[in-house]
């Protein structure tokens, strides 16, 4: 493999396929793309995360497209996804580039697309990104322009923009108290550039591009050490965010998980029953049947889409989308930002706790009480590409009768094999960023969700 991109964007391993050489031809095919773009004479920008290298990576970046003429802005620090995609929108650049592997370990790095509107470019310009590698030399001398390059406070830009979008003030004067986990990622800044001390507690909130043995990812089996740091310091919520800062996940008072599929359903709720909102609703193949519900009961169009967030935010930018979102805990409010960003949406959570005077439990038993109670996990399967194939090649074309037991209802394969049962369904998919297979299972009880994970785990 030299370039292949994926889900989101391209990612490899660094030092393996994540070299200056092919960093060289995805920045090469990238600059062919952008240099016959209608917002070309505006630029193009780049940002990075805090991963390995990965502000040489940027500048090296920058080096390759002011060679072939385009005007860059490159952050003067690490920025998180999102802050990239307001600048590149505010900017109208021809595009952005962010130097991110994401949730992926810290053995990636990775090189994510951003379009002229602010978010993960379309489907068919990675397609034309991809189609311009195969026209690349890779004996192509890179002499870049220094005078093309100009440092900016992405980041600075980005937390202007927030606080304007944000109540932070009441925020401010409710001293809510907060826990931050920024997973030693690229949010790591933002909610101390907010709040004081004596609301913030932060956690992995410094630079360790090793991530501590971990993935930068909001889920559960990443978080452990964090819940116990939350039950020493008992704030009334935490907010969770990944390598880039465009995921989330929370804690409620409690210190239970919260995870992006009740806080889309939350939000979604809060916008239409609450604010009086409308709109459309856009939705990944990998997310809560909720949100189905929600929209049925308010009459709104509801579209579900392949897995990747770059299928909703094409959405966000042709319908009038209120909100969008993926099962990963990337969710994006379109009044905001065509992108997803874990940062906002933690704080709009914190807002309509404030503004209802209600704990996140207190909101997500108010969730329950009205859709009934669900719950959700997933398994990552690292198995090698045959026993992959294998376990597709059997859950493909509606096989399974039964899952752990359950009679299958209803079998869609939109973007991997979903199955549905009484009272949930399981997914399987292959992921689009590693090698590795995930099963998702929804369910309302955790015995269920349990036993067909178990079920799914055997199948392999």
């Amino acid at each position: 493999m030299q370039v292949k991109f994926g889900t989101d964007g391209w990612r490899a391993i660094i030092a393996k396929d994540y070299t200056f050489d092919n960093l060289k031809l995805a920045a090469l095919a990238s600059a062919r793309y952008f240099l016959g773009h209608p917002n070309r004479s505006k630029g193009v920008c780049i940002g990075y995360d805090t991963r390995f290298m990965s502000k040489n990576f940027a500048e090296y970046t920058a080096e390759v497209f002011s060679s072939q003429g385009l005007k860059v802005f490159l952050s003067n620090s690490f920025a998180s996804t999102p802050a990239v995609s307001l600048f590149t929108r505010a900017r109208q650049l021809a595009g952005g580039i962010v130097i991110t592997a994401s949730h992926n370990p810290s053995i990636y790095n990775g090189f994510k697309v951003k379009a002229s509107y602010g978010g993960p470019a379309h489907p068919e310009v990675i397609t034309e990104i991809e189609a311009n590698l195969e026209l690349i030399d890779p004996a192509t001398e890179i002499k870049g322009d220094k005078k093309l390059i100009e440092l900016v406070d992405m980041k600075g830009f980005y937390l202007a923009y927030l606080k304007s979008c944000i109540d932070v003030a009441m925020i401010r004067e409710s001293r809510i108290k907060i826990a931050h986990n920024a997973m030693y990622g690229a949010g790591q800044d933002m909610l101390t550039s907010l709040f004081d001390e004596s609301m913030l507690s932060c956690y992995h909130c410094n630079i360790n591009p090793g991530f501590g043995g971990i993935n930068p990812e909001p889920i559960p089996q990443y978080i452990g050490d964090f819940v116990e740091f939350f039950k020493e310091v008992e704030p009334d919520v935490a907010i969770i965010n990944d390598g880039d800062a465009d995921r989330i996940g929370m804690l409620d008072e409690k210190g239970a998980f919260v995870d992006s599929h009740k806080l889309f359903a939350i939000i979604l709720k809060d916008l239409v029953e609450e604010q009086h909102k409308t709109g459309e609703v856009a939705k990944t193949f990998a997310l809560t049947d909720v949100i189905d519900k929600i929209c049925h009961k308010h009459n709104l169009i509801m579209h579900e889409l392949q897995v990747g967030f770059k299928h909703v935010s094409k959405l966000m930018t042709t319908n009038d989308i209120l909100m969008g979102g993926e099962e990963s805990g990337g969710i994006g409010i379109t009044a905001f930002l065509p992108e997803r960003d874990g940062v906002y949406t933690g704080l709009l959570i914190l807002e309509m706790m404030i503004r209802r005077d209600k704990t996140l439990s207190q909101l997500v038993d108010e969730l329950y009480d009205e859709y009934g109670f669900f719950c959700y996990n997933r398994l990552d399967l690292h198995v090698s590409d045959a026993k992959k194939q294998g376990i597709i090649d059997r859950a493909a074309g509606g096989n399974l009768d039964s899952i752990a037991g359950y009679n299958v209802l209803k079998f869609s394969d939109l973007d991997g094999y979903k199955y549905h049962f009484e009272g949930g369904w399981m997914l399987i998919r292959p992921s689009g960023t590693e090698p590795i297979l995930r099963i998702y299972c929804e369910a309302d009880s955790q015995e269920k969700v349990d036993k067909v994970l178990a079920f799914a785990s055997k199948l392999a």
